[in-house]
């Protein structure tokens, strides 16, 4: 689950090491994005998202959003001690180890980076290299709309990467999940620098805790959106193309009942 689409750049990593597993994406447009939320209306979404993907079966859930992980996963934890939760954070550590000037990018969203977690993030994985942070609202306003490519998006590229370029970071994290579908762009205009993304982590982290075997042959995939469902079709071929097109759900439609994944086709 995710505020909006961003987390579909998970959903992508997942279904590419483990395609035979059944994935159910709910992406809460309606209430995009999370960071601006309090506590308590951000627990509430979260929680009746994660009790319908309890329902429909999910032995693993995944926060795919900084937001949610920061203020929602510890109480999920709690409140569903059965269920494993995967959380995102902004891919610190591996940066560190990618870095030859010792100095490291970080792009991710205001609440991300202000917050306590990650204070104690870098002060843990850091290992006393400059972190440098940039906060990037305008990537996930390009990405909800679709625009992945053009004046738009190189003006923000520019304006939010180029700082901490010039700045001397050889290794940006891309740390909000909305931010890998703008990799391309950021890659073409800054190639000296690596990109690190956390989705190929967290999908190596829900293989780990999953409590079974990895299932064989072709998983299913059922997506599910609180915005339209017009839109989020419309996304799909710009943020998925290498998938089959999945079914699209309302999320007031299915809420309340179990949603059983639907084969690809």
């Amino acid at each position: 689950m995710d505020s909006g689409v961003g987390g579909l750049s998970v959903v992508r990593e997942l279904r590419s090491l483990m395609p035979g597993e059944d994935l159910v994406y709910v992406g809460d447009s309606a209430f995009c994005p999370y960071g601006n939320k309090s506590t308590e209306v951000l627990r509430e979404r979260v929680g009746a998202i994660v009790e319908f993907l309890h329902q429909s079966g999910a032995e693993v859930i995944v926060l795919a959003c900084n937001s949610a992980t920061i203020q929602a996963i510890r109480w999920c934890r709690e409140r569903w001690p059965r269920l494993s939760f995967v959380g995102m954070e902004p891919g610190v550590k591996p940066a560190v180890a990618l870095s030859a000037a010792g100095i490291i990018g970080v792009l991710a969203t205001e609440a991300s980076l202000t917050g306590q977690m990650f204070a104690d993030l870098v002060a843990r994985c850091g290992g006393g290299r400059e972190v440098l942070t940039q906060a990037c609202p305008r990537f996930v306003e390009l990405v909800e709309a679709g625009i992945l490519t053009g004046p738009e998006v190189e003006e923000a590229v520019a304006e939010y990467a180029g700082g901490l370029v010039a700045a001397g970071a050889d290794v940006l994290v891309l740390g909000c999940t909305h931010y890998p579908f703008l990799k391309p762009v950021i890659a073409r205009r800054f190639p000296q620098v690596a990109l690190v993304d956390t989705g190929p982590a967290v999908a190596r982290r829900v293989r780990e805790v999953l409590p079974r075997p990895v299932k064989e042959g072709r998983g299913g995939l059922q997506l599910v959106t609180s915005g339209e469902v017009a839109t989020m079709e419309r996304l799909l071929p710009l943020l998925l193309p290498a998938l089959p097109r999945p079914t699209v759900s309302s999320w007031e439609r299915v809420r309340g009942a179990s949603l059983n994944p639907c084969p690809e086709s």
